[in-house]
């Protein structure tokens, strides 16, 4: 008796390659290529990339995930009799964009108590004015390009001798449901949060 041959379908046949770019802030660079054959399978995907990919800079080779410093570069910055500060802020940006902002701190020698709290409220203090005065997409900038980090270090160092400072993580937390531009109400209605899904972005290793 005769079997039917079962036909095998190939996927990638009916799939298509789709083009991935930065956001504004970072140029809008052609970063990656997805094969997806629904379009709309592409949302939440995440693409890593490196910021030499963006930026062209040879110095911003370091690899970071999530707004995060690499594990082996985290661990490089880890050095006998030194102490590490670390501080959790959050703030909402002036577009009305909530984030969290990890920042991490080594000094050189170690430091008492005292030391380790100033140094805390310079980095609170940094990320509340940034937060204040800038947008979503200014303040990301800032973070992943170094600024922020080069600011605190600029200020902490007055504390205690230090070799690194540098925002290690940063991740979104809500944003405004409101389009930029949109009319508004006669009405104000209350102000809706939206729960945003983690970006995936790269940062360099900022100089001590």
């Amino acid at each position: 008796m005769s079997k039917t041959t079962k036909k095998v379908r190939d996927k990638w046949r009916t799939k298509e390659w789709y083009s991935v770019y930065t956001p504004a802030y970072f140029g809008e660079q052609n970063v990656a290529g997805i094969p997806c054959e629904d379009p709309k399978k592409l949302i939440g995907r995440v693409v890593e990339t490196t910021l030499y990919d963006i930026t062209n800079d040879f110095s911003h080779q370091s690899i970071l995930k999530s707004h995060e410093y690499s594990t082996d570069y985290l661990r490089s910055l880890v050095r006998r009799g030194s102490t590490r500060v670390d501080g959790i802020f959050t703030g909402r940006t002036v577009d009305n964009y909530l984030t969290r902002v990890y920042i991490v701190g080594f000094s050189h020698g170690r430091i008492n108590g005292s030391q380790e709290h100033g140094i805390r409220q310079v980095m609170g203090k940094i990320v509340a004015e940034k937060a204040s005065k800038l947008t979503y997409s200014q303040l990301c900038h800032e973070m992943v390009l170094g600024k922020m980090g080069s600011d605190v270090y600029n200020e902490a160092k007055k504390v205690c001798p230090l070799r690194h400072i540098g925002v290690r993580k940063s991740k979104l937390i809500s944003m405004p449901l409101t389009l930029e531009g949109a009319e508004p109400k006669q009405k104000a209605a209350p102000e809706i949060i939206a729960p945003a899904p983690e970006i995936v972005a790269v940062a360099p290793e900022p100089a001590a």
